[in-house]
């Protein structure tokens, strides 16, 4: 094996040389506008790092992709494209809005309630597309499309309804209740940011669970055994509906569960939508840079969040913030295209062993 094959077989130097490359393209992009990468990349090193705040402000931003970015890297392992966990964080958000407004209960019981919530209905939101490939043999990267622009209306329809609308502001819900956020003690708060929450804790134990199942399990390897080929995992008697079902319900839960996390401990209610705010998108570069690995998923969630709070800053210095997007495109693309690579090498080393 030469050198070549051995960068594109390491999953974490690719990674690295992909974000390098972007942060090269942002720089070239940045040039033609007569502003300094050096002076801009600064402000944005500066915009997390610079004080114990923007640390704290970066890990919240963090956060609902850790769980987005989980739950597109446990349906690819399992060999089913998720990129409906953009309607599924959605869902998930509402279900918990809605009982964080509507039950009266202590912290101590509504909490758990708002989860449980948004884990069943981002579960529910996900096997009805599982039910439609299963049953139908409907393309589930289709009918997921779809399935985010309903859940995209039917939040704002619910964000309407009276008894969940906010009066004094037409675009948006009330208020959860106190007892239903998940922020830290006062104290804590004064030291890091307002939006602190426990919601980073609960990533990381999201995080140790996924890898368990997919690296531990019978279940897991069930499962990944069906992502690599469900034929041969069907001819071993596996079933592989049933596990186009299970992926997809985990798969849903994770990004329901973002969801709740990022109302809870952050937002506190929802606003009626005029765009998606593509944090399920999100989650599918997550997914590509943390090469589908749960452990590598939350570092990348980490390293994503970063530059989406990071990023805001560059106004200040009169870059657009956009950049960000243009870095992480690059990096996807890069990475992306490296398994192209790989690909074809491998398919020339197969021709050349046969002749």
């Amino acid at each position: 094996m030469n050198k070549v094959e051995k960068f594109l077989n390491s999953k974490f130097l690719v990674t690295l040389f992909s974000i390098l490359l972007g942060f090269v393209v942002g720089a070239l992009f940045l040039l033609p506008m007569g502003i300094s990468p050096v002076e801009a990349y600064a402000k944005l090193f500066d915009g997390v790092f610079g004080s114990v705040r923007n640390m704290a402000y970066s890990v919240v931003y963090a956060t609902p992709l850790i769980f987005t970015g989980l739950a597109v890297a446990f349906s690819f392992r399992t060999g089913v494209f998720n990129i409906g966990a953009e309607g599924q964080f959605v869902m998930g958000s509402m279900a918990a809005c809605v009982v964080g407004i509507l039950v009266p209960a202590p912290s101590i019981i509504l909490v758990p309630l708002c989860f449980i919530a948004a884990l069943a209905v981002g579960a529910a939101w996900g096997l009805i597309v599982a039910f439609l490939k299963v049953k139908w043999g409907i393309n589930e990267v289709l009918s997921m499309i779809m399935f985010n622009w309903i859940a995209f209306y039917l939040s704002n329809y619910i964000a309407d309804l009276p008894m969940i609308h906010n009066e004094g502001n037409a675009e948006a819900t009330k208020n959860v209740q106190d007892a239903a956020r998940i922020l830290f003690p006062q104290a804590w708060l004064d030291a890091l940011c307002p939006s602190s929450n426990w919601g980073i804790l609960l990533a990381v134990l999201a995080v140790i669970l996924v890898y368990v199942i997919i690296e531990k399990t019978t279940l897991g390897y069930q499962l990944k055994a069906v992502g690599f080929n469900r034929s041969a995992a069907e001819y071993g008697g596996i079933s592989v509906n049933k596990s186009i079902y299970i992926a997809m319900a985990i798969s849903g839960a994770l990004a329901g569960m973002g969801g709740a996390i990022q109302l809870l401990g952050m937002g506190g209610r929802i606003s009626i939508f005029t765009a998606q705010e593509s944090f399920g998108f999100q989650g599918i570069s997550v997914a590509l840079i943390g090469a589908s690995n749960p452990i590598g998923v939350f570092f990348a969630g980490l390293f994503y969040g970063a530059l989406k709070y990071g990023g805001s800053k560059l106004n200040l210095i009169g870059a657009p913030s956009e950049v960000i997007n243009i870095i992480m495109g690059t990096v996807v693309f890069f990475i992306a295209i490296s398994h192209v690579f790989r690909f074809v090498r491998k398919r020339k080393s197969n021709k050349k062993g046969e002749a």
